[in-house]
């Protein structure tokens, strides 16, 4: 039944499990660069010491362990299957919330604020910040079906959300995101469905105007600043993926060192870790989430998402009006194009919360869950 809601319990079969790890010992690996200090892309010594470990001591059955217990559930919308956790607070007035990962992410990006969100009272919280989550895999992502045709843009993932909450039974809820979570929950903000009662980011996709950038101030020439050194530095695989992304897609599924030095790249380049995202993230976070592109095989479809975006991007000239849902909005200092609260004024018509951080980078609920949980609940206090 297309309309139904069914559990998903992750068992991965061991033959794929030893696939990938006799893949990880016939690596041919390049040479070592003339200069590593990761300015050509993942210095070699490092990429080696993770794969190590991967190959000799990490265990998915515990990153297994902790997706099923969570509790994960697939639907179909829109002709695709879409995988999610649903994890309900006990606390029954507790606020439904959505929260959408983006890309190299999945639904582990949340992984340490979710206790915090459903069980407040346990860190410092009261009942009333309490909430219900839903989290699910962007489709062509983690365990969600891989769309089979054109037209699966941030767009029509925000309508199939819609249908989710819709299918779950929500009459009220609220929405969070960075990355392409942040696209995909603007767009339900300018939607503004009769149900959704408020969003918050983490990133805010936006051009700083003419006038902006004539006028910044020195924190926001500071931000533009970043935002002109990412573009120049670091974005080369948004670039690519934009317009060729089946360049790569060969790689990603046939090299599980390729895939992870891919997706690695982004954590060292985004995250607030000096270029070094091991002080950041354990090498079990790192490895998880790239087994979520590994195993389902995903790498190929989730680069896809951002040729879709770009498609639809150049076929919508249209100046996106001033947003009139209530929002909240965390700038973290490490993440590389922020914008300043005047500039959010000019966007957002009903901001109930504004937050500046000097610690944290682009993968905020991971990097700092504490700063992030506070912020969504001051967000959303006055919207239950």
């Amino acid at each position: 039944m297309p309309n139904t809601i069914q559990p998903f319990v992750l068992d991965i079969p061991q033959s794929d499990i030893d696939d990938l790890k006799e893949r990880l010992s016939r690596t041919r690996w390049p040479t070592e660069s003339p200069v590593e200090d990761g300015r050509p892309g993942p210095p070699l010594a490092k990429v080696r010491k993770l794969v190590e470990y991967w190959r000799e001591q990490y265990d998915w059955r515990r990153c297994e362990q902790l997706l099923n217990d969570w509790g994960q559930y697939v639907t179909e919308i829109d002709g695709v299957s879409i995988h999610f956790l649903h994890i309900r607070s006990t606390h029954k007035e507790a606020m439904p919330l959505l929260m959408t990962h983006g890309w190299p992410g999945s639904v582990l990006e949340f992984r340490h604020v979710i206790d915090r969100l459903v069980n407040p009272t346990d860190y410092g919280g009261s009942v009333e910040d309490a909430f219900h989550l839903v989290i699910p895999s962007i489709p062509g992502f983690g365990f969600s079906g891989k769309p089979d045709e054109t037209g699966w843009n941030p767009a029509r993932v925000a309508m199939a959300w819609i249908v989710l909450m819709q299918r779950l039974g929500y009459e009220q809820w609220s929405a969070q995101g960075g990355d392409w979570g942040a696209m995909v929950t603007m767009i339900l903000g300018h939607m503004a469905p009769d149900a959704l009662a408020g969003i918050h980011l983490n990133f805010v996709p936006f051009q700083p105007t003419d006038a902006e950038v004539a006028n910044a101030d020195a924190n926001e020439k500071a931000m533009l600043a970043d935002a002109k050194r990412y573009d120049e530095e670091f974005s080369a695989y948004m670039k690519l993926q934009c317009s060729r992304p089946q360049s790569v897609a060969f790689s990603l599924a046939d090299s599980p060192v390729g895939l992870a030095a891919w997706i690695y790249a982004l954590f060292q380049d985004v995250s607030d870790s000096d270029g070094s995202p091991e002080t950041v993230f354990s090498f079990d976070e790192m490895i998880d989430d790239i087994m979520l592109y590994w195993l389902p095989n995903a790498g190929p479809s989730s680069v896809r998402f951002y040729w879709e975006a770009a498609q639809a991007m150049s076929t919508n000239n249209m100046t996106p009006q001033k947003m009139q849902t209530p929002i909240g909005i965390s700038m973290f200092k490490g993440e590389q194009v922020r914008l300043s609260r005047r500039w959010a004024d000019a966007r957002f018509d009903n901001i109930l919360h504004f937050a500046q951080h000097e610690k944290g980078g682009h993968f905020a609920a991971m990097e700092a869950p504490e700063a992030l949980v506070n912020d969504l609940r001051e967000t959303f206090r006055s919207l239950r």
